[in-house]
């Protein structure tokens, strides 16, 4: 109970969190509805992905697929190819499996209770909670990592578990008069004052009840234990002047699942020569090297005319882009 108490005098100490946000907050389109359907893709679009690359895809994105039924009605190829650029394309085969199932379990309408929503496919208890907080005035938080170094540097508990940090997020908008613009402020705070590196202290309405302000020298930065481990890869590029590029279909699993890519050969090592273009991923860096062919995979597959109408990864688009402007042989 002690605990509780003291969230609470924290939050009646920070009020002026919620003015600032109010004041400062930057004007995003998804700030300006609390349309589910809005709210879950904008929700998707910004996991690991910034916001200055998410605003010119989003308003596309409603263009494409105007509602839930439309998107779940098409392919999936459909889907890839509009998320085409963002990365991380499990999001966007989720997001197909979700509306399906929005249409095929509630009759199109997107769920209003917490669990339904967390039950969708893709979709985690901050992604939920969000939802549920900005369209049906839910009680529930949100802990994105933003929200995570706030409250870590608000408590002064570099090392707090997830476990930890729910609860203190779930104390922290108990204690609020608002809890959608509570989560939102949380989250844009993060993103422009309490950032990763260089915080402004300074500049924080809620600096006086932070117990790390002005000494973040203090609350260090877990170091990430991700392995970054090293692939290479021969990508055949069979190349026709009339009939385009030779194509074919990531497997349903797997690095760049679903997507359309030149044939692609594992090396068990690197050759001796510089790749064509070295592409990051989350856990994986990608040595491409190109082959030039001019006649097709023995393979299944399809030549391709014009590639703006498949899904390409970034890290293909990039050393095609590559090839055209320095070829680059591979033996």
């Amino acid at each position: 109970m002690a605990v509780l108490s003291s969230a609470r005098d924290r939050i009646k100490r920070s009020k002026p969190l919620l003015d600032w946000y109010q004041n400062a907050a930057r004007l995003l389109p998804w700030r300006d509805t609390n349309d589910p359907y809005r709210i879950w893709i904008s929700e998707i679009m910004l996991q690991q992905t910034q916001v200055k690359t998410v605003l010119p895809r989003y308003q596309t994105w409603f263009a494409t697929f105007p509602d839930i039924a439309t998107l779940a009605a098409v392919p999936l190829d459909d889907v890839l190819k509009a998320w085409e650029g963002l990365g991380y394309y499990r999001r966007a085969r989720f997001i197909h499996q979700a509306a399906q199932h929005i249409v095929n379990r509630h009759d199109g309408a997107f769920p209003q209770n917490f669990d339904a929503i967390l039950a969708l496919p893709g979709i985690g208890r901050s992604t939920a909670g969000a939802i549920a907080a900005f369209c049906f005035a839910a009680h529930t938080p949100v802990l994105d990592g933003n929200v995570k170094r706030v409250l870590r540097r608000w408590h002064e508990k570099p090392q707090a578990t997830e476990r930890e940090l729910w609860t203190l997020a779930q104390q922290a908008l108990d204690a609020s008069a608002c809890p959608a613009n509570w989560n939102q402020a949380m989250m844009e705070l993060g993103a422009t004052l309490c950032r990763t590196k260089n915080p402004d202290c300074a500049g924080c309405p809620v600096s006086n009840a932070c117990d790390s302000a002005f000494k973040l020298d203090v609350v260090k930065q877990i170091k990430s234990n991700i392995r970054i481990r090293d692939v290479y890869w021969q990508v055949h590029l069979h190349l026709d002047a009339e009939k385009g590029i030779w194509l074919i279909q990531r497997p349903d699993s797997g690095i760049w699942a679903g997507l359309w890519t030149p044939p692609i050969t594992e090396l068990a090592a690197a050759p001796g020569q510089k790749p064509c273009h070295i592409h990051l991923l989350t856990h994986r860096r990608l040595h491409l090297y190109a082959k030039v062919s001019d006649v097709p995979s023995n393979g299944s597959g399809q030549w391709v005319a014009d590639i703006s109408e498949f899904a390409l990864p970034t890290g293909i688009h990039r050393l095609l882009e590559k090839q055209q402007v320095r070829p680059c042989q591979a033996n």
